[in-house]
Order: C-alpha cells, then sequence, then structure tokens
C-alpha cells in the first residue's frame, strides 16, 4: 500500500486475481468494485446494510459491501458475482426462474452460493434465515427458496 496524495493504491483480491485499486480512506468496497474496478454485479440499493444487493463474499462470508470500507478488505479473498461464472447456484435461479428483475439477484446468488459452501442439509429455517438479509420486491422468495434448496439437495450441479 502506497499513498499518492490524498489516495492511496491498495491490492485486493477479487475472484482469484490480484487488482490494484486507488481510493480515498473512507471509500466504501461497493464504490471501489462498481466504479473502481469495472464488477458492476454488485448493485448499489439502500446504502445502509438493509437490502443486499451489493452483497459479496469476503472469505466465504456474506458480507454487504455498502457497510465494508474497502480498506478493510486488503489481505482478504473478495468474491464478487462475476467469480460465480457457471456455478450450480447461477444455473439453478435459470432453470427455476428465481429472479424477475434482476437487480437483487446478485446480491441472493452471493448468499445462496455461500450457504451451499458451508452446509450440506441445513434444516428449512436455516435457509429461510439465510435468505432473510436480503429483500426482493418482485418474487415472494418461493423460487428462489428452491433454487437453493435444488442446489443442496444435488438436484442441480
Amino acid at each position: 500500500m502506497y499513498t499518492l496524495k490524498e489516495k492511496t493504491v491498495v491490492t485486493l483480491r477479487v475472484n482469484g486475481e490480484d487488482r490494484q485499486a486507488l481510493i480515498r480512506p473512507g471509500d466504501i468496497l461497493l464504490d471501489t468494485l462498481r466504479d473502481g474496478l469495472g464488477l458492476t454485479g454488485a448493485k448499489p440499493g439502500c446504502l445502509n446494510g438493509d437490502c443486499g444487493a451489493c452483497t459479496v463474499l469476503v472469505d466465504g462470508t456474506p458480507i454487504k459491501s455498502c457497510l465494508m470500507l474497502t480498506a478493510e478488505a486488503v489481505g482478504h479473498e473478495i468474491t464478487t458475482v462475476e467469480g460465480l461464472s457457471d456455478t450450480p447456484i447461477q444455473r439453478a435461479f435459470i432453470e427455476l426462474f428465481a429472479f424477475q428483475c434482476g437487480y437483487c439477484t446478485s446480491g441472493f446468488l452471493m448468499v445462496c452460493h455461500a450457504l451451499a459452501g458451508q452446509m450440506q442439509t441445513p434444516p428449512d429455517a436455516v435457509i429461510d434465515e439465510w435468505l432473510e438479509s436480503n429483500i426482493c420486491r418482485c418474487t415472494s422468495y418461493e423460487e428462489i427458496g428452491k433454487a437453493v434448496r435444488a442446489v443442496l439437495n444435488g438436484e442441480i450441479k
């Protein structure tokens, strides 16, 4: 890390690659990913941690990138929806129509991917609890729940 006037160059590990970004101390990870690195999959929604549209994985844990400073992400593995290319959860969302407008989809994909990576057979209450971390104004969540359950049950690989 080195400083250039008011900004600092940092190296972030994103989707398995080291990427350099020029940041201010108060920059949030969401803005750095979108504006600094051109990774626009995480979406700005509420910008206060309620909606989950900006969810990314940090060391495998779902994090709302609007609440994390970029500087806090240095030294950690960041996964964005762009890093989930052709994963079972993406296929499940497509096959089971688990999206409508698509704005919240990347956040749900990140949460569902993390859940599938951490638990093989969680009870329905746990799945529902994980899905509560994100808001969708278009769907009933039923399709989203079916998609993650299909991946957890090995129906979609």
